[in-house]
């Protein structure tokens, strides 16, 4: 195989990729989209392919440990959702712990993008979060008898003035799309602070002092409002688009990194997997900008295991395919086909269906080319 787009210094470059044959024997992450449950540790289904990340950053001499251990515990997290509590707000948090979740994505791609030998303190940065809720407690928690509306209002005050968490523009910096940043230098993304919020109301409630319900208002990602809460017994019908379900905080989570890390040139009239097929892997050079084929990469595939959209399978799929993995992009793509049932109207879909059969009409020949370049050296 050959991939001209692919810097041959990658840990995912084809001089690793001689090594595929042990790479299938490691130990490696499935998850079924069409099943509930986490699948590890086995080998992969007739009619599901592989995840590679990991395997092949450890077919390149890179240590994967803890980039392993933290995506073994994002699965065991995720596993806690069931379709009811999936849906449920962050305001009342059940099934997986929302705050550990994000610290685990933020420890696999410290991991992938330090290669560190000591893993990201997860624990203490829940400790940050428990903190965090105490310190209101001991300072702006109003009498037992204040309405919700006083309640809320110091709480905000507390966390926006008092420890200065702040929006910060994810197009200048990524670290506001990670939760241990952000608790570290008081920036972060909507996404980040309205989790932040969602944590201090559960340890609140937990603890006592929240006796009433309370909802999170998340504003629209144009707006440059923070989240506020307010009392549900007290909110419209047009408050409810705004509230955030435990499943949309992580896939937004995700599809924020996957975008922010996205390893092409960007164009605001192409969707990421439009950019990828017509586009060239813009080579990392240290700056997010540029993109991070790794980071990107585990994004995609923990949105797969989070079973968050079939689209998931064919963008996973043409990164394979600039990294060099043809069997494999052919095997997600053909899953996306087979789940692709509706017919497409919208012009950007039908540009994306045509992108799909343009892709796999270039893996097909690469592979028969391959096929017969290998019989004339047999």
């Amino acid at each position: 195989m050959s991939c001209s787009t692919w810097s041959t210094s990658s840990p995912l470059s084809l001089k690793s990729r001689s090594h595929s044959s042990s790479c299938r024997s490691k130990r490696i992450l499935l998850c079924n989209p069409r099943a509930s449950s986490v699948i590890t540790d086995k080998a992969p289904s007739s009619d599901f392919p592989r995840l590679i990340l990991h395997d092949s950053l450890d077919a390149a001499g890179i240590n994967t440990r803890h980039a392993r251990a933290s995506r073994e515990d994002f699965c065991s997290q995720i596993g806690r959702l069931t379709e009811l509590n999936a849906e449920s707000s962050i305001a009342i948090s059940r099934g997986a712990d929302l705050a550990k979740v994000a610290l685990l994505i933020a420890a696999e791609d410290d991991s992938l993008a330090s290669h560190s030998l000591v893993p990201l303190p997860v624990g203490s940065f829940i400790d940050n979060l428990d903190d965090l809720s105490m310190g209101f407690c001991s300072t702006y928690l109003p009498r037992s008898s204040a309405p919700p509306e006083i309640f809320l209002s110091n709480l905000e005050r507390y966390l926006y003035v008092h420890k200065g968490f702040h929006r910060m523009d994810t197009a200048l910096d990524a670290r506001s799309l990670y939760l241990h940043s952000t608790l570290t230098s008081r920036s972060g993304s909507l996404i980040m602070l309205s989790l932040i919020y969602s944590e201090v109301l559960k340890m609140l409630r937990i603890i006592g002092f929240l006796n009433f319900d309370a909802e999170i208002y998340c504003p629209d990602i144009l707006q440059k409002s923070l989240p506020r809460g307010y009392d549900k017994k007290k909110s419209k019908i047009s408050d409810e688009p705004h509230i955030m379900t435990s499943k949309s905080l992580l896939v937004k989570i995700l599809k924020d990194l996957k975008d922010a890390f996205w390893p092409f040139q960007y164009d605001s009239s192409r969707s990421l997997f439009l950019r990828a097929v017509h586009g060239k892997y813009a080579q990392h050079t240290g700056s997010f900008k540029f993109g991070d084929m790794h980071r990107a990469l585990a994004a995609c595939e923990r949105l797969i295991l989070l079973n968050a959209d079939k689209k998931e399978l064919r963008d996973y799929a043409v990164l394979l395919y600039h990294c060099g993995y043809y069997e494999d992009c052919i095997k997600y793509l053909t899953l996306f086909e087979e789940q692709e049932t509706e017919i497409q109207t919208n012009p950007i879909n039908k540009l994306e269906d045509e992108a799909v059969q343009i892709l796999k009409t270039r893996v097909n020949l690469i592979l028969a080319h391959n096929g017969w370049s290998n019989y004339q050296n047999s």
